[in-house]
């Protein structure tokens, strides 16, 4: 069992998406996952810990998407709706804005004239110099960071603009049951097809040389093949000594290292809170802002968990806070009683709301940081300046051996997303089978 054609690493959607394809074509192929679970950044919670169902990492499909409503179409899964309104609470009172408080038609004008990629923090300084934009800035700042998990003085400004205008925002969905069971689907094929996967496998050697791969978990189990594909989160391959799952390449692959640690990586924090009712849309709250928030699907806000959104258009008393980018990597080794206390802290001021009262109302919370998980030590990938060149590199098997596969490696207008994944093992495969 230990030895195949093709050796994966990762049992995230990259991974399985290359395997589901691999074992259609007739390869022998083992999934090594260091996890108790398959899915990687993706973990739904059903019936679990009090939540019915809830989404720990990936919960939106953004856009009509067609790797991901392929797949979701294959596996019989249904879309479900998601919307509801953009609130924004800031200086004590809530206002129903876009993304962007203001300016959004001149930030447009302007992204669509660069004609140079810069970071995004060196075009805003360049074309908004005044304190007249300053708001602005601010907004665009918070989302790059907040949104994209980006360091806006890295951030490709071109990668952002191909992002930002291209969003269809009147086609987000959610799935129905969540990403699990999508993830479920693959798994079950891949076995099905006589594939394997094998969880539990830390891996952190590698021997190699061309056709011939050898690969050692961390509990001395050795795997044979004549092709790797690794399938690992960004925040994974650029681990050194001693994080528990960084790998050592034997021989060193330096050009290949070299474009992996200056790929743009951010951090992420998330937290769900399940209350005993929806408050938020009660007769206090509607009072208080002098609206009704029946139909609130985001809340922005200045505080320290500074993005909330609910479950809408479902009623479920559920709110989930998420903390992006610099801000995330900055909290990154808070405990989660602390984490906890600056959500409840922070919900407890959007919402003129006691925090004595919000704990009593509190049933169940679940946090994840990402960002120190060790199987993660992030959230998804964002290009830098210099993506485009780098990803070039990491595209191209080193020797027909070594491949790569994972959000990082997409170019296009919804980067860090689950189709960026699927997409990328899913080319990732074709590769590896047309070479042979």
């Amino acid at each position: 069992m230990n030895n195949c054609d093709i050796l994966i690493i990762g049992a995230g959607a990259a991974g399985l998406m290359a395997a589901h394809s691999l074992v259609k074509a007739g390869k022998n192929v083992i999934v090594l996952e260091a996890r108790n679970r398959c899915g990687g950044r993706i973990h739904t919670l059903n019936h679990e810990l009090f939540f019915k169902e809830a989404e720990l990492g990936a919960e939106f499909v953004h856009g009509d998407l067609p790797v991901t409503l392929g797949l979701l179409k294959e596996a019989g899964i249904e879309l479900a709706p998601s919307g509801g309104q953009m609130w924004h609470y800031k200086e004590g009172r809530f206002v129903q804005e876009g993304l962007f408080d203001e300016g959004w038609d001149l930030l447009a004008k302007k992204l669509k004239k660069i004609k140079k990629d810069v970071s995004i923090n060196q075009f805003l300084e360049a074309e908004f110099p005044g304190e007249e934009y300053h708001e602005l800035k601010t907004s665009v700042h918070r989302f790059a960071s907040g949104y994209d998990t980006a360091d806006p003085d890295l951030a490709s400004t071109f990668a952002l603009r191909d992002e930002w205008l291209n969003e269809d925002e009147g086609a987000q969905h959610r799935i129905k049951g969540g990403y699990g069971p999508m993830i479920g689907y693959l798994e079950a094929e891949i076995k099905k097809a006589g594939g394997h996967i094998v969880l539990n496998s830390v891996v952190n050697e590698i021997h190699w040389r061309a056709g011939h791969i050898k690969v050692v978990t961390v509990d001395g189990y050795a795997y044979k093949a004549e092709k790797l594909l690794l399938a690992l989160p960004l925040g994974v391959l650029k681990a050194t000594m001693p994080a528990q799952a960084a790998i050592s390449f034997r021989p060193p692959i330096p050009g290949q290292m070299e474009a992996i640690n200056k790929m743009g990586y951010g951090g992420i924090i998330k937290i769900l809170l399940e209350f005993d009712e929806l408050f938020w849309e009660d007769r206090q709250t509607e009072e208080w802002v002098g609206k009704s928030l029946k139909n609130m699907g985001f809340v922005l806000s200045d505080e320290e968990i500074p993005t909330w959104w609910t479950q809408t258009p479902k009623k479920v008393p559920v709110l989930t806070g998420w903390l992006g980018g610099l801000a995330a990597n900055a909290k990154k080794n808070l405990t989660d009683e602390e984490l906890l206390q600056q959500s409840l802290k922070s919900v407890s001021h959007i919402f003129n709301r006691s925090i004595d009262e919000l704990k009593a109302r509190l049933i169940a919370y679940h946090i994840v940081n990402w960002t120190n998980d060790p199987f993660t030590l992030g959230s998804y990938a964002y290009d830098t300046v210099n993506a485009a060149a780098e990803r070039k590199i990491l595209s191209h098997p080193v020797e027909d051996t070594l491949y790569f596969a994972g959000e990082y490696l997409y170019a296009g207008a919804v980067m860090g997303t689950v189709e960026a994944a699927l997409m990328s093992g899913r080319d990732a495969a074709a590769r590896m089978i047309d070479k042979n």
